[in-house]
């Protein structure tokens, strides 16, 4: 009996995946809530890093994603695993949307240009069934 490599190591991987109630459905654009476990001491705190979502590769285990704020008119980005036991969670604050798959072009963006259009806006045109006069 034969078996192929990449079977192997994703079976034995398997396990230590995040389940699809962990993880929110997530795409390039949005602004997102990245729930941080650090261990300080004998203490352990969570810190809640939000930014857009500007890039996601990888596969499986090897999944991650990159995040970029701006704090104090520096650009901040960092690239979190997804199935990291130290990302306690994460949550969608915004839907942005976007045309592309990375969106490295806003590191060159600066004030109201960096902004995304929201993925809702079409709802804005939508009358309001309620009378009013």
């Amino acid at each position: 009996m034969k078996f192929n490599q990449t079977e192997i190591l994703e079976s034995v991987v398997a396990h230590q995946l995040k389940s699809e109630d962990d993880l929110p459905n997530l795409s390039v654009g949005d602004t997102i809530d990245v729930h941080q476990r650090i261990i300080e001491g004998g203490k352990e705190r969570t810190q809640v890093f939000q930014g857009v979502l500007i890039g996601m590769k990888g596969r499986g285990i090897n999944r991650m994603i990159t995040v970029r704020r701006i704090v104090a008119n520096e650009g901040v980005e960092r690239i979190f695993p997804l199935h990291s036991p130290k990302v306690a969670k994460i949550e969608i604050v915004r839907h942005g949307d976007a045309r592309r798959a990375k969106l490295y072009y806003l590191r060159d963006r600066v004030g109201k240009s960096r902004r995304l259009r929201d993925r809702r806006r079409g709802l804005k045109h939508v009358k309001d069934s309620g009378a009013r006069n």
